[in-house]
């Protein structure tokens, strides 16, 4: 028995990821990307965690979500919170996780109908 929807209706849906490549709503996406509850994926200009800036999180502030699961790629790693200053003055949550941790959360809570946002590093070849 499924216990949940498999798309969810009008939303977005991460339905596979590889760590070099996740698929929202049935697209394949190889860079780094931001997948709000609703509406266009969008590019993150992102392939190192080392490179990460506040710009970054200034566009993942602009989609306007009460939450951001940040997928720092392959393997758990925490952005200063200055970086994201700009969504905690916001009232904003951030919770980080690996990629595949971060997809997985992204589903079950796009699914409830919370506006959430997945903003996930996808690392180019040589970024660990």
């Amino acid at each position: 028995m499924k216990f949940q929807l498999d798309e969810p209706q009008g939303g977005n849906s991460i339905s596979r990821h590889d760590g070099r490549n996740v698929w929202v709503n049935g697209t394949q996406h190889s860079a780094s990307l931001l997948v709000p509850w609703r509406g266009e994926v969008q590019a993150w200009s992102l392939a190192r965690f080392e490179d990460l800036t506040e710009a970054h999180f200034e566009q993942v502030l602009a989609c306007k979500p009460e939450l951001v699961i940040f997928g720092s790629g392959s393997r758990i790693r925490f952005a200063k919170p200055a970086l994201y200053q700009s969504l905690i003055q916001a009232r904003i949550g951030v919770e980080t996780m690996d990629l595949a941790a971060a997809c997985r959360t992204y589903n079950v809570l796009a699914s409830e109908g919370r506006t959430v946002l997945a903003a996930l590093l996808i690392e180019s070849d040589g970024a660990a």
